[in-house]
Parts: structure tokens; C-alpha cells; sequence
């Protein structure tokens, strides 16, 4: 059974830092097959960060040069340093992964930024 498990949301002030990290387990994720997405309130949710199909990092343009995404490939883990957090930035973020024909999410991870 493929599991997303995510970690690392909580509380900060704006300009603070958090890290994420999801551990896939059950399934064969390579690094172009997982990625980060959130949904903040009032909005749909959104592609956050990943690597491409041809090996570039991808970043939504609001947060680019303030996140970071790593991939662990051997461990199957992702993860995402979030740095000059604003409270925009506020809201659930998923982990996605692709396997075998089907997409996973997990559960999520709150992030709530205070101004």
C-alpha cells in the first residue's frame, strides 16, 4: 500500500523558516515523480515545486529564491526549506507522488504564517 507521509508544518512569523518532508513508502517514486503542492484559502491547489522531465528544477514564480526542494531518491523522501516566509504562504501543502499508473497525496501539512 503506497503511503505519502508529510512533516515538518507549524506556526512561524513572517520571514521565519520551516522545513518539509514526505517519506513515500509502498511504492517506486523516481525524482521527476513527486513534487509539492499547497492550497491555500480561497484558492485551488497549486504545483509548489518539482523536478521536470528533463531534470530542471520547477518553481512556482512566488516562491522562487525563497524555497528549496530537495529530492532523496534512495530514501524516497522529498523535501522543501521554506526560508522569508510570507503570510501568503499560509496554507496545506500536499505531497504527490506518481507510481506505477497512479497518483498519491498525502495527508497534508498546515503552514500558517503570522504577519
Amino acid at each position: 500500500q503506497v503511503q505519502l507521509m508529510e512533516s515538518g508544518g507549524g506556526s512561524v512569523q513572517a520571514g521565519g523558516s520551516l522545513r518539509l518532508s514526505c517519506v513515500a513508502s509502498g511504492g517506486s517514486f523516481g525524482p521527476t515523480n513527486m513534487a509539492w503542492y499547497r492550497q491555500t484559502p480561497g484558492n485551488q491547489r497549486e504545483l509548489v515545486a518539482q523536478i521536470d522531465i528533463t531534470g530542471h528544477f520547477v518553481y512556482a514564480d512566488s516562491v522562487k529564491g525563497r524555497f528549496t526542494y530537495s529530492v532523496d531518491s534512495a530514501r524516497n523522501t522529498i523535501s522543501l526549506q521554506m526560508d522569508n516566509l510570507k503570510p501568503e504562504d499560509t496554507g496545506r501543502y500536499y505531497c504527490w507522488g506518481y507510481s506505477l499508473g497512479s497518483r498519491y497525496w498525502g495527508q497534508g501539512t498546515q503552514v500558517t504564517v503570522s504577519s
